[in-house]
């Protein structure tokens, strides 16, 4: 066997394309030795335009293009999703030129220049991948590429691989891809001949419609289905006061169902809208007047930074919550601060459809635990997690179904519930019951709980709040926030996360991304058109559908909710209705893990707003012929 050689140093020129665009070395397990320790090292920007991160795939497509023919494609969550793309802008006049994908084995041949397309899965795992054509004949095609093997190009050569290539008999072009797991999508082409082109028509609106469904009465309603002998789902039958999903004993057998058509829409929002808050995130961390609207204190602003800047302080997971129906899918908030409903996702309703034999379609969360053990074995961690949760009985459930994802991916963890027992040692650093140094923190609690903290030290005096010195040393026993804020503790999810999770953020989006069709408009401000069409205001830091009110613009205020965020700003998001199924508002919740769709799941609630007691029923993934069924 030959051994692959060393990767060069990452961001060392690895080869130089027609027109002399070079490729770079990316392989990230040398980044930090390259001096890239902060996220914004990572942007590579060409004058003001943002061609990508340092130095992945897109990143090289999107710079060749500019550098060779001025055209620059529209960022995008994945690689693979550059072949729905419909236009290129042309940047001397802005022109949107077409765009038109064609997949492998048309009739119109790929041509240098063009961009060549893989599929997600297999080699390139979630993201696909993207390289540019360089050289095309019946026998072969030539591309040059980033972020394949990182190994440098053949000297002399103008391109980094090539695959085998096959006209066949009826004129079809065909690609051998280089693996057997992965899939070569196609390529794309500038043309205004859309002839043997791909068409990418939405699905009809009506797979986008949840069902409602029960399942047939097999006996077993009133048998224990899950085994008290795992802590988690001891944990939860404990909670939930039996083996059940629902508080409601008619819900017993009910579950929904939503078409694969409807969860890759799910998917593609997903992805696209994470990328979304992740460019509205560094918008506002550049730009301190709208920092200043999320009520977060200025001594935190240092830490945030800080955190946002540490390319190592990646999310682990969030959930968005949709409402999603045939009018179409939009977002109402990213929760990737402190997200719940997590177990009952990954694990309760699928062990509940073996339990009721529901056979129809399948577990639209069977993959959430496989991929939070995946995020937890890429992540940073190298020594003791703490797992530090309140005493609330949702959260025991919830960190002890986090834990066995943390202890299949190798990582040692315990559980602190609250914070007594806790010490400052001799060096100063906050030490557990058992003398174990806190580095690593997975928490339950939301960010803003810290906040509350330093606010009610500081009596909510500006003064005090401005000189407040995050995770100091102090007489008396430690504080969560003295855990959460201190810098040699490594929080998930991090301490930036505050930002994309405080509703804030929303009127951001809407100026950044006006076209998405998955936001809503919404402001900081109650403008004549929200007004008029009805709207939705929300505490920018609330949680659990406290402190919401529903105006419609015929019936006026049609539910308002109370709870402890009055004092906070608002933001006036319009309105958008949960559909309605058997009595219940039905909200779909979808997870991202590791930046990506992971699984899905939906809450009902008998009034339009979903709150920490709204119930959550079995969600299953169908085939498109079932939709009527």
């Amino acid at each position: 066997m030959t051994l692959k050689p060393p990767a060069p140093a990452f961001g060392s020129v690895i080869g130089t394309a027609p027109g002399g665009v070079q490729a770079y070395a990316s392989d990230y397990a040398g980044a930090e030795a390259a001096g890239m320790t902060e996220r914004d090292d990572f942007r590579h920007y060409v004058g003001a335009h943002y061609m990508g991160y340092k130095w992945q795939c897109v990143e090289f497509a999107r710079r060749w293009l500019y550098v060779n023919r001025g055209w620059l494609f529209e960022d995008v969550p994945m690689a693979f999703d550059i072949f729905q793309l419909r236009h290129i802008k042309r940047l001397s006049d802005s022109a949107l030129l077409p765009l038109r994908a064609f997949r492998n084995g048309a009739a119109r041949h790929p041509e240098p220049g063009c961009l060549l397309i893989w599929e997600e899965g297999g080699e390139f795992e979630h993201t696909g991948h993207v390289a540019i054509a360089t050289e095309v004949t019946p026998e072969y095609i030539r591309f040059a590429e980033q972020n394949y093997d990182h190994q440098p190009w053949p000297d002399g050569q103008d391109y980094a691989r090539e695959l085998t290539a096959r006209v066949s008999e009826d004129g079809g072009y065909w690609v051998e891809c280089s693996f057997g797991d992965a899939n070569f999508l196609g390529w794309m082409l500038q043309t205004d001949d859309d002839a043997q082109a791909e068409t990418f028509e939405p699905p009809p609106p009506s797979l986008l419609d949840l069902q409602l469904h029960e399942c047939p009465d097999n006996g077993r309603g009133g048998r224990a289905w899950l085994n008290p002998a795992n802590p988690d789902e001891a944990a939860y039958i404990s909670t939930m006061g039996g083996h059940r999903m629902s508080s409601e004993p008619t819900n017993a057998r009910r579950y929904f169902a939503m078409t694969e058509s409807c969860r890759d829409e799910i998917k593609r929002a997903g992805n696209a809208l994470h990328a979304q808050f992740m460019h509205a995130t560094h918008h506002v961390l550049h730009n301190e007047h709208l920092l200043e609207n999320f009520n977060i204190p200025r001594a935190l602003w240092p830490n945030i930074h800080r955190s946002w800047n540490s390319r190592r302080n990646q999310m682990i997971t969030g959930r968005f919550d949709f409402s999603v129906s045939a009018r179409g899918i939009k977002v109402y908030e990213y929760n990737c601060d402190s997200a719940s409903c997590y177990m009952e996702t990954g694990k309760v309703q699928g062990k509940w459809a073996r339990h009721f034999d529901c056979d129809h379609g399948d577990d639209a969360g069977e993959d959430l635990h496989e991929a939070l053990v995946a995020a937890w074995r890429n992540s940073a961690v190298d020594g003791l997690l703490h797992i530090m949760q309140d005493d609330d009985p949702e959260e025991t459930y919830h960190a002890l179904f986090m834990q066995e994802a943390m202890e299949r991916a190798g990582i040692r963890s315990t559980v602190i519930q609250g914070v007594d027992g806790l010490a400052w040692d001799a060096a100063g650093n906050i030490v557990d019951a058992a003398g174990e140094t806190i580095r690593w923190v997975w928490k339950t609690w939301a960010w803003e709980s810290a906040l509350d903290q330093i606010r009610a030290e500081c009596n909510d005096d500006e003064a005090l709040l401005t000189t407040y010195q995050p995770g100091a040393v102090h007489d008396g026993p430690p504080r969560l926030v003295d855990v959460l804020l201190r810098k040699d503790v490594m929080v998930y999810e991090p301490l930036w996360t505050l930002i994309p999770s405080n509703k804030a953020i929303l009127p951001v989006l809407w100026s950044l991304f006006p076209e998405s069709p998955y936001l809503l408009e919404t402001g900081s401000s109650l403008t004549p058109a929200l007004e008029a069409g009805g709207y939705v205001a929300k505490p920018i830091a609330g949680r659990c559908g406290a402190n919401i009110s529903i105006v419609d613009p015929q019936a006026g205020v049609v539910k308002a909710t109370s709870g402890r965020f009055d004092w906070q700003d608002t933001v006036y998001q319009a309105l958008w209705p949960l559909p309605r199924l058997g009595g219940y508002h039905a909200q779909l919740c979808s997870f991202s893990v590791n930046a990506a769709y992971a699984g899905s799941c939906v809450r009902i609630d008998a009034t339009p707003v979903i709150d920490k007691d709204s119930d959550l029923l079995p969600l299953r993934v169908v085939p498109d012929r079932d939709a009527a069924g």
